[in-house]
């Protein structure tokens, strides 16, 4: 097979794969978002990512309810029933007994308050770890929509350029036809026609994948993605952003509040170690026996003398985590600085690209008409021309890039300052609330099920 046919036969098989994949786009799944703002709605509202991190805050709210259930009394019910042979007179005596007891601790040392203490900051502690995927799902779908949109771009240049290629290997033939030019000017120009259908291939390719990750990160499948809104404002110096940085991101805010827990439960470790004071009843209700039903109430004490050193193996052990969780709080600074700086520089690389790459193709554009008026009074060559459609293909293309390197780079900036959230952007929409459970199970359960069937027995038995 010729040069000339196999570029034929591969032009025309690359344009049914643009059909298909276009069929594909048009076609595919539930087709919702255009807009960038869309973009991030679906993404908060769709990502299982974020939906997880809730349901992990919301079984984190328990704990609270678990920590006030030490200040309540316990309740526990027992029952035994049997027979009793007697060998002497050989008599057997059915024996049932029902027994409850309850306990309620007055004194520990603290523990049982700064259990709840403890549990409320695990709380706080979850809530930053929500704030932190939230503006992660965010930046997710920010990148995934600038990827597509500058993958479109890439595509449809690729396409440009391909056709245009096209056009001057068939000018390139038909000059060759009437001796104008040789059959090597024909070859190179063949030869770009090539690459130029090698390039759209992969931009196909390419293309796709960023659409597959815009699924994953939006929870929807593109169509027809619009130019992104303005971009948002920033603080004006590196230093400002950086001192919102130091207030604002959850990761700062989640490691003070793991330190300040640390604090707490040194204090824990040093209450197990203080006396112990509690009140006791029991009663119990006896059938067929001597004693009869009894009652009885109780004061308990007890001190923790010697337990092998757990004790002070536990206390030790929680200075050193306080040492280790105050180290980290200096250590999350420093890496959410660092991040801060370099993403305000990758910012101020991206508009200086922008410029730059702008210059460049207003450059290119110029040098390719040139080459074309030089081309037409036989100066240049097929090759010239094609080559200088390939410098403006680049730059053009550079500038898709840096644009998107810019959007990318802003909205990185606010995550690193922690203002990507759906509030601070002004979305729009309705954002989980966590104070809803926690206000609803943080005072601890009402009547189990287990208290209402006791209440019923003792109905019943016509002790109540």
């Amino acid at each position: 097979m010729s040069v000339s046919k196999w570029t034929a036969a591969l032009a025309r098989a690359n344009a049914a794969a643009f059909v298909m994949a276009a069929s594909v786009f048009a076609f595919a799944g539930a087709l919702e978002a255009h807009t960038l703002t869309d973009a991030l709605i679906n993404a908060y509202r769709n990502s299982p990512q974020l939906k997880s991190e809730r349901a992990a805050l919301r079984g984190t709210d328990e704990n609270v309810a678990q920590a006030w259930a030490g200040f309540r009394p316990t309740l526990n019910l027992s029952t035994t029933t049997g027979y009793t042979y007697f060998f002497k007179s050989g008599a057997t005596t059915r024996a049932a007994s029902a027994a409850l007891s309850a306990e309620l601790l007055l004194w520990d040392g603290g523990n049982n308050l700064l259990a709840l203490d403890v549990a409320r900051k695990n709380v706080e502690i979850a809530r930053e770890a929500l704030v932190d995927t939230e503006q992660q799902v965010l930046l997710n779908a920010v990148i995934a929509y600038m990827d597509m949109r500058r993958d479109e771009q890439f595509l449809e240049l690729s396409e440009n350029n391909r056709e245009v290629i096209a056009r001057q290997v068939q000018a390139t033939r038909d000059r060759l036809e009437v001796g104008e030019v040789r059959r090597t000017d024909l070859s190179q120009a063949e030869a770009l026609l090539a690459g130029a259908l090698s390039t759209v291939a992969l931009r196909q390719g390419t293309l796709e994948i960023s659409r597959e990750a815009f699924y994953v990160a939006v929870g929807v499948y593109p169509d027809d993605l619009q130019a992104p809104p303005p971009l948002p404002s920033i603080p004006a110096t590196l230093e400002a952003a950086k001192a919102i940085a130091m207030q604002r991101h959850p990761t700062i805010l989640r490691t003070r509040r793991l330190s300040e827990m640390a604090d707490l439960n040194v204090h824990r470790a040093e209450a197990t170690m203080k006396p112990r004071i509690s009140v006791s009843g029991n009663l119990a209700l006896n059938a067929n026996t001597f004693t009869g039903d009894t009652a009885s109430l109780s004061l308990n004490g007890s001190v923790p003398l010697y337990r092998g050193g757990a004790l002070t193996s536990a206390v030790r052990q929680s200075k050193a985590i306080q040492e280790k969780a105050r180290a980290d709080v200096q250590l999350a600074g420093l890496l959410v600085g660092q991040n801060t700086t370099r993403f305000w520089q990758q910012l101020e690389i991206a508009r200086a690209s922008i410029v730059a790459r702008q210059k460049e193709v207003r450059a290119s554009r110029v040098a390719l008409r040139g080459i074309r008026e030089e081309a037409d009074l036989g100066a240049r060559t097929t090759l010239d021309v094609l080559k200088a459609e390939a410098d403006l293909v680049t730059a053009e293309s550079n500038i898709v890039s840096a644009k998107r390197d810019q959007y990318v780079a802003i909205y990185s900036l606010l995550s690193s300052m922690g203002l990507l959230t759906v509030n601070h952007l002004k979305l729009g929409i309705k954002t989980y609330d966590p104070n809803i459970n926690f206000n609803k199970v943080a005072t601890a359960p009402g009547p189990t099920d287990r208290g209402k069937l006791l209440e019923k027995i003792f109905t019943r038995a016509g002790k109540k």
